[in-house]
């Protein structure tokens, strides 16, 4: 079996920039609605065994740790108030839904991906998010990123041609360079090819030595950027500690056969009647018709 794990704080980002607003009963659903029926399309399609995370609140343990952390100030009201409103779209398209508070959207993609990969059953995983921070939880071709927006799969090989360092060392690189979407600075003066020159060789911020005489690999600029992660080591490990996502969330105590669709919620037409979308059950019901597939 193949399992669709879907970024949908991603996805709902993506529709509400890219689809005309649209107004339901209640207020904006435009964006929830594009997601809802692109999820039925990857059902129409042949997906079986689907879940979908969502950051039901910006904020998570994160912000505990580094003040400095993303949060949902700035992000447009009509767009942060879809969020309650994709989850219950999803659900009552039978699709398998997380909807995080104290942990983010990305750490039950990752946790959702380590237990499928575990699963013998399952013989690829893809991760729909163009996000860099999932290139960590890629494995081989088996376990990839999915970047539905341009069609385009992410393998390991892919990843190290693209970062310079396997997926395991992208929250070292991450830590170095920063990451502008999560708001972490990086180390000054680390850019992109001095991070993955230095971490291709010593994978870890930690094994990096604090002295250039010591290094063995060359990079320009190679004393300064010592001295300054030197001087800044325990920031480095802060950031990593950060970009590194957790695959403990609490989700799929019953493994991968929980994301296995099994037909729409009771919900569906009142769900549908909310978001004025009367071509889903019309949909809806010519997919459930067809015979089912293994």
């Amino acid at each position: 079996m193949q399992v669709h794990l879907v970024d949908g704080t991603y996805e709902l980002f993506r529709y509400f920039y890219a689809v005309p607003r649209h107004r339901g009963r209640d207020g904006e659903v435009g964006a929830a609605r594009a997601v809802m029926r692109s999820l039925l399309g990857m059902l129409e399609t042949g997906s079986t065994h689907v879940g979908v995370a969502t950051d039901h609140v910006i904020e998570s343990f994160r912000n505990e740790q580094y003040p400095g952390y993303k949060t949902g100030n700035g992000i447009e009201p009509e767009l942060f108030s879809q969020f309650p409103v994709l989850e219950r779209a999803l659900g009552a398209l039978g699709v398998a839904v997380w909807p995080m508070v104290d942990y983010e959207a990305d750490d039950a993609l990752a946790t959702a991906a380590c237990r499928a990969g575990a699963d013998e059953r399952v013989t690829k995983v893809l991760i729909a998010t163009p996000d860099k921070d999932l290139a960590q939880c890629v494995v081989g071709d088996r376990i990839v990123q999915h970047d539905r927006r341009r069609d385009l799969v992410r393998t390991e090989q892919d990843v190290i041609e693209r970062f310079g360092v396997p997926p395991h060392v992208i929250p070292d690189y991450l830590a170095l360079v920063g990451d502008a979407a999560d708001c972490i600075p990086g180390i000054k003066g680390w850019g992109a090819k001095s991070a993955a020159t230095v971490l291709a060789r010593y994978e870890r911020i930690e094994d990096i030595p604090d002295s250039f005489a010591d290094w063995d690999v060359s990079v320009r600029g190679g004393g300064r950027l010592a001295e300054t992660l030197a001087s800044h080591r325990q920031e480095a490990l802060l950031y990593r500690g950060l970009t590194r996502l957790r695959e403990d969330v609490p989700i799929l105590p019953g493994g991968v056969d929980e994301l296995k669709w099994r037909g729409p919620g009771a919900d569906l037409h009142a769900v549908c009647a909310e978001l004025d979308a009367k071509d889903v059950p019309e949909r809806m019901a010519m997919l459930i018709s067809r015979p089912p597939q293994e």
